[in-house]
């Protein structure tokens, strides 16, 4: 039988650690040769309305641990402006609703496992990417969180931190004072710590061990002059980029990886995060990042195996991003949430045989 799995359930069955775990065991087979992705791959078309974007997202990979899995999700993309503050926004059928899918298959006989609702799982593999980060770039001691942004990766990278850093104090602001102020109280009650809406941005910066920004703007919201010296800096959204500041500042900067080329076409070999192909064809280039510093880059890899070293001293600015490796992910966190399920008789279940088919394709 195969499995759907949905949101309620991956929360109910599915925790922090084990998702940290998941993907620190995926990247490290991926360094291994026991694994494989490839870059995110976007589709995008026009609609009826000149100011919004249908566009076609996926990812995919697998390992010789036995899950292979291919993420998709279908979204009409478009910006927003309020006030000062450019995001992105997207919607599925109506304004609120979005389709994420994660299909998980086996890789020794085929099946059709599981069909995964996207959402949880969206948010804890990128929480856990952020302490995967801190865990090998951020101070021991760090106990000072500041944070842009007050969402739902806001809330998941509290929770991914916490695993793996002390973190005693945390220090939020978002451009609306009742979510902020919200936001606070529930971290505060929901993992004991203090935390404190501050009143302007300039604010979470005072005193960080960590400063993450997390929100969905689609330009950089880090201020680099105000990052202090020891800080260790994630950032999820702004456009997939740093502003020039905060680059400038970086001493030493952690990527994850980059997913493999293809067989006899090392040529094709990239470090993109994605790859996008436009209805009309474009020349512009998506707002999609590479290895942004060369001269200061040290991969995972180089860590776990001990060539390199991250942080080496307190007063070092570091910071971290996964690269391009999201096909290596989801067959890892789904895999976890699939073995869960089955495991606590969660989940619905189709009969396998409505997804086969008699006739060869």
């Amino acid at each position: 039988m195969t499995l759907l799995i949905d949101n309620a359930t991956v929360a109910r069955v599915l925790t922090m650690r084990d998702t940290i775990a998941a993907l620190e065991a995926s990247y490290r087979g991926l360094a291994e040769g026991r694994g494989i992705c490839r870059p995110r791959i976007d589709l995008r078309i026009p609609t009826g309305d000149p100011a919004k974007t249908y566009r076609w997202g996926t990812m995919e990979g697998g390992s010789t641990a036995g899950y292979f899995a291919i993420r998709m999700k279908s979204d009409v993309v478009y910006r927003e402006r309020r006030g000062d503050v450019v995001t992105e926004e997207k919607y599925c059928v109506r304004p609120g609703r979005f389709c994420g899918l994660v299909l998980l298959f086996s890789t020794e006989n085929g099946e059709p496992l599981a069909i995964v609702n996207d959402g949880i799982l969206q948010h804890m593999r990128v929480g856990a990417d952020g302490a995967i980060g801190a865990k090998h770039m951020a101070k021991e001691g760090a106990r000072v969180l500041g944070m842009l942004g007050s969402g739902g990766m806001a809330r998941s990278h509290v929770e991914a931190l916490l695993c793996v850093r002390p973190i005693e104090r945390l220090q939020v602001y978002s451009p609306t004072r009742e979510h902020r102020e919200a936001f606070a109280r529930e971290m505060a009650e929901r993992h004991g710590i203090e935390a404190v809406a501050c009143d302007s941005a300039a604010e979470i910066y005072r005193g960080a061990d960590i400063v993450a920004a997390v929100t969905d703007s689609a330009v950089p919201v880090l201020e680099g002059r105000l990052v202090e010296p020891g800080t260790h800096v994630i950032n999820v959204g702004g456009g997939g980029r740093l502003d020039a500041a905060t680059l400038d500042r970086v001493d030493v900067y952690l990527r994850f990886g980059n997913a493999p080329s293809p067989d006899g076409h090392p040529e094709l070999a990239l470090d993109d995060e994605y790859l996008a192909w436009t209805v009309g064809g474009s020349t512009r280039r998506p707002d999609s990042r590479g290895v942004a510093l060369p001269d200061k880059v040290v991969y995972l890899a180089e860590i776990l195996d001990g060539r390199k070293k991250g942080r080496t001293s307190a007063a070092q600015v570091t910071w971290s991003e996964r690269g391009n490796l999201q096909g290596a992910q989801f067959h890892a966190v789904a895999g976890r949430a699939y073995e869960a399920a089955r495991a606590a008789g969660l989940g619905r279940e189709i009969p396998t045989e409505w997804l086969l088919q008699e006739i060869r394709d």
